[in-house]
């Protein structure tokens, strides 16, 4: 169990970490304050650089069982705070306003339980991920060959979720974030002066066809098994200038599916799509994936093994507002693990996740780390 003296550091701990927010793939500083803060614990070791700036802590019982792995996530978001808290950020336009910083508090907490009563068997991976809000990070992370020797059998993943109760368990087995990729098509033809547009090729229209055609790809519907959704985030012909026919343009589109399946066939569709327009004006096509995200998908024994950690700690839990349309880059650890994702309330009324006046609970520090613990020891027992 956790002491006040525990919960008064990592709460200080936590602001620090609020305080000093870094981008994906510029986690720098935040890896350093993460590892020096883990070699206290004295962990059996300690992993840098995974997948970029990834550190993962290693807890050894000496006997054989399973690796059981718990995931936190160290990126921040461009986004300019906007709090009344004297640990607002210090990093103009980024901010933890999607509670990483208390993912990462609550593994630090763990890591405290479990320096003090070590399991009885396998051992425990506290996983703190990089890059987790453009998608990059988990599948950098899993490629990485440090990571090969620490491949859990279980993973598990707490993520605050606001409109929930406050210390209520959203979670259920089977899919709890959909796939979503960032599809940019960009189309390429030739500039003319604005009084002869005849002598250029201008994407104009394809612009113009290509947005309602793919958008019919996927329309909004019921997240079932078959839901497809194609939402148009940004289009540009040209420059805003009145004298050019536009020779270029661009469509940003990100698709979302209930499955990994799925996001390859709407993917090939929507290129197709596009590649069939730009034939057919003349026109050259070019396309860029970003923030490519895992469907994440709870397997039935990880759910299992975290409703029985929930239940005998009276943690309130069910499948309000799950599965989510959003996404999460923890799908990837569930390829070759046993994985479950639990979405923790901070109170139906708390500011909205990437919103400029969000800030992490807390509260939520020994709840999260209590079911991480009961997690762990019902599957590894205790020293």
């Amino acid at each position: 169990m956790l002491t006040n003296l525990d919960l008064t550091e990592l709460v200080d701990f936590r602001r620090e970490l609020h305080r000093h927010p870094e981008l994906s793939g510029e986690e720098v500083e935040t890896a350093r304050r993460i590892a020096d803060a883990l070699q206290g614990l004295s962990p059996s070791r300690i992993v840098t650089g995974l997948g970029g700036h990834g550190v993962a802590a290693v807890f050894e019982s000496g006997m054989d069982g399973p690796t059981v792995l718990f995931r936190a996530e160290l990126d921040a978001l461009p986004i300019e705070e906007r709090n009344d808290i004297s640990w607002c950020s210090l990093n103009p336009g980024k901010s933890h306003v999607c509670g990483h910083d208390g993912h990462m508090t609550m593994l630090l907490a763990l890591g405290r339980l479990i320096s003090r009563q070590p399991v009885a068997r396998g051992r425990v991976v506290l996983m703190f991920q990089p890059a987790e809000e453009d998608g990059s990070g988990a599948r950098a992370v899993v490629s990485d060959p440090a990571f090969q020797g620490i491949q859990p059998d279980w993973a598990f993943a707490i993520h605050v979720e606001p409109g929930r109760p406050f210390g209520y368990v959203a979670t259920r087995p089977g899919l709890i974030n959909c796939a979503s990729m960032g599809l940019r098509i960009g189309l390429s033809g030739k500039t003319a002066h604005a009084a002869d547009p005849g002598d250029g090729l201008s994407p104009a229209r394809a612009v113009a066809e290509l947005i309602p055609a793919l958008e019919a790809l996927g329309q909004d519907g019921p997240l079932d098994d078959d839901f497809r959704l194609v939402t148009i985030t940004h289009a540009r012909i040209g420059e805003p200038t009145f004298g050019v026919s536009p020779g270029e343009a661009e469509i940003y589109a990100t698709l979302r599916t209930a499955s990994d399946a799925q996001m390859q066939g709407l993917e090939a569709s929507a290129r197709q799509l596009a590649i069939s327009v730009a034939q057919d004006a003349g026109l050259g096509v070019a396309f860029d994936v970003r923030d490519n995200f895992a469907a994440s998908v709870n397997d039935p024994d990880a759910y299992d093994v975290a409703k029985t950690a929930m239940e005998a700690l009276g943690v309130p839990f069910g499948d309000v507002g799950v599965p989510m349309r959003a996404s999460e880059d923890f799908g990837v650890f569930g390829r070759n693990a046993k994985a479950a994702m639990l979405c923790l309330g901070p109170g139906e009324d708390h500011a909205a996740l990437h919103n400029p006046d969000y800030d992490f609970p807390d509260d939520l520090i020994p709840i999260g780390s209590a079911i991480f613990e009961r997690i762990a020891r019902d599957l590894l027992g205790s020293a």
